[in-house]
């Protein structure tokens, strides 16, 4: 189904997927001699060895031969009808879609087909200090921006700087937190050095975007809301009515000769058309507006993906694996709000979500039910705790709730022999207990003040889901009345938390880390702009979080992530929603091809813009 709020991930890791580390070398002069006989490209593999070796000639998943030319126009699934600005890491306004991939560079760039692994892009080699409390990064000297200026050590320290400032984007502050500074050593090298050990930080500074100083000029950054001038493949060639926009390759990109490049990004233009809402984002597809659309909604794409070009062939629909960990989508409640401050009342809003129903009669069977917030992943917690979690949550148990140390609870069913009956009068007795009682037509606290929930939505295609929740809701004599605003209020809204329940996506990751301090971290609750869009304030889950980001070995990752989704999963923030284990996606056929090999972890509009080229002939690649 389609989600009102997606935060795929926070911009600084948007980009990776799954992330990074191999060679890593003291500093100084010996560092430098050794790294003068290291091959270009090293990778840096967070826990296991990288599986491309030095001087590896380009990823699996491409086909180095591609022919270049063409177009691809598409459109994204979660942007709103228009966009304002051409500066994607500023809170305000909509930015254009596509500038992160294709406009902007990263110090190092994911594999797709291994978790936690980078290989090189603008920096060429990567050095983290034996102590781990810095690390640093050498520029490649043939990386230029678009201008034609070499991109310097001196360009990093001041994205860096500018990203952690006021007038960017609150992520960046909170993600890089433990970095106390960044230096240009010289041209070519730059280091950044920790307020402590933190083994994701190279991971997450190998992420950052870099763009120049010339962009900006004089003025404040959030000021900035036209062209880049960046390093990317890509330029903008043009825009239209702040709807339409097209970037061009560029012949000129410094990068067509790097491995991590190479077989990649062949269409001359790749476009992007917005509409208003997902109808006429699907009849514009029908009608050939543009060349692949990723559905979200089941129904959808059970019946109104047909129709005669569909059965000529023009139009073909794609089911794609899906391994990527599914994360978090849920309905979440703002605890700002004093009708959410009881556990109870926020566990019987669960209890009232009959998805077996849904499932079956909206969702034709296609999704599966999300238990906790690492959804599809070796990070999500089950049955009772073991020895490892237990050695994290038992110096926090006066912190927590007796049921983190029990069988984790399951979220409810409907399926025999439960009923939503059943469930609704156990929802009664907890709302009861929480001070609720039926008075006067609703369900009233001591003050006599009523029940009364709005849900806040900016897409309209989960209304049938929402009617279907609040007559159960009604039952126990809560109100929830459903509020459709256009996206931008919805932004505004929901960056300044005025709201009292919607639906958010939280993308998943391989490897969890410090973006979940400003996912859940009680210093972003009161950051506006923040993902702790709950208002989430707990000693206990920091504790965990600093667990997670400390974590030096995948199994201690995942204890550490499966005693923290315990904790969230027992506090009832949320009512987790489902997810899909394929990716639904229809495309204009006989246009294109693509590899034979399909990559591990990808997103389907990344796959085609990235490893797709344009072909007449029938696509022959792993898919079908």
């Amino acid at each position: 189904m389609a989600h009102a709020l997606s935060r795929p991930l926070s911009p600084a890791r948007r980009r990776l997927l799954r992330s990074l580390p191999l060679g890593l070398f003291p500093f100084g002069a010996a560092w430098a001699s050794q790294r003068e006989q290291q091959p270009e490209q090293p990778a840096y593999a967070l826990y296991d060895q990288p599986k491309y070796p030095p001087g590896f000639a380009y990823f699996d998943y491409v086909n180095p031969q591609a022919p270049v030319g063409g177009s691809l126009v598409l459109t994204p699934s979660t942007v709103g009808g228009s966009f304002d600005k051409l500066n994607p890491f500023t809170l305000k306004g909509n930015a254009a879609p596509g500038l992160n991939t294709l406009v902007f560079e990263t110090l190092m760039t994911a594999s797709w087909d291994e978790p936690n692994t980078v290989y090189g892009l603008l920096a060429d080699d990567i050095s983290v200090a034996a102590d781990g409390l810095s690390v640093l990064f050498h520029l490649n000297p043939l990386a230029r921006f678009s201008n034609g200026d070499t991109v310097t050590a001196h360009d990093v320290a001041y994205s860096y700087n500018t990203l952690i400032s006021s007038a960017a984007a609150p992520q960046f502050a909170s993600i890089y937190a433990d970095v106390a500074d960044v230096a240009a050593v010289d041209k070519r090298q730059v280091r950044f050095t920790f307020k402590r050990r933190n083994h994701e930080l190279p991971i997450l500074l190998a992420s950052l975007p870099v763009f120049s100083p010339k962009w900006a000029g004089q003025r404040a950054f959030n000021e900035v809301i036209d062209t880049p001038i960046a390093s990317g493949p890509y330029r903008i060639a043009r825009t239209s009515q702040q709807r339409d926009i097209t970037y061009a390759r560029r012949a000129d990109y410094w990068g067509w000769h790097l491995p991590t490049r190479r077989g990649q990004f062949n269409f001359s233009e790749v476009s992007y058309k917005l509409y208003l809402d997902g109808t006429a984002r699907l009849e514009a597809f029908k009608a050939g507006e543009y060349d692949l659309l990723q559905e979200f909604i089941a129904r959808n794409w059970a019946r109104q993906y047909r129709g005669p070009k569909f059965d000529s062939g023009a139009l073909k629909k794609l089911e794609l694996p899906n391994h990527n960990p599914a994360g978090f989508q849920g309905f979440v409640v703002n605890l700002r709000r004093p009708q959410f401050q009881d556990v109870r009342v926020r566990q019987a809003l669960a209890l009232a979500l009959d998805f077996q129903w849904l499932n079956r009669m909206l969702f034709y069977g296609a999704y599966k039910r999300i238990e906790g917030y690492f959804a599809n992943s070796p990070f999500d917690a089950h049955g009772a705790p073991g020895p490892d979690e237990l050695a994290l949550l038992e110096p926090l148990r006066a912190q927590l709730p007796p049921e983190v140390f029990g069988v984790l609870p399951r979220m409810p069913s409907t399926a025999p022999p439960n009923s939503l009956r059943g469930n609704l009068l156990k929802a009664r007795a907890l709302l009861e207990q929480a001070g609720w009682h039926w008075r006067d037509g609703a369900l009233r606290n001591a003050k006599g003040q009523a029940l009364v929930i709005d849900y806040l939505d900016s897409q309209g295609s989960i209304s049938r889901i929402i009617s279907v929740y609040s007559q159960a809701l009604q039952r126990l004599g809560i109100t929830l009345n459903y509020r459709l605003v256009d996206f931008a209020l919805y932004q505004q809204r929901m960056d300044t938390f005025d709201f009292d329940m919607t639906t958010i996506r939280y993308g998943g990751s391989t490897s969890p880390g410090n973006e979940l301090f400003d996912r859940f971290g009680s210093r972003a609750a009161s950051v506006q702009g923040s993902d702790n869009v709950w208002g989430l304030r707990d000693p206990a889950v920091d504790a965990l979080i600093e667990r997670v980001v400390a974590a030096t070995s995948m199994q201690a990752l995942q204890t550490a992530c499966r005693a923290l989704d315990r904790v969230l999963v027992c506090g009832w923030y949320s009512v987790p929603q489902w997810y899909s284990d394929t990716f639904r996606v229809a495309i204009a056929a006989h246009k294109f091809s693509w590899p034979k090999t399909l990559p591990l972890y990808y997103q389907p509009e990344g796959w085609a813009v990235q490893c797709w080229w344009a072909d007449a002939k029938p696509a022959s690649g792993a898919p079908t």
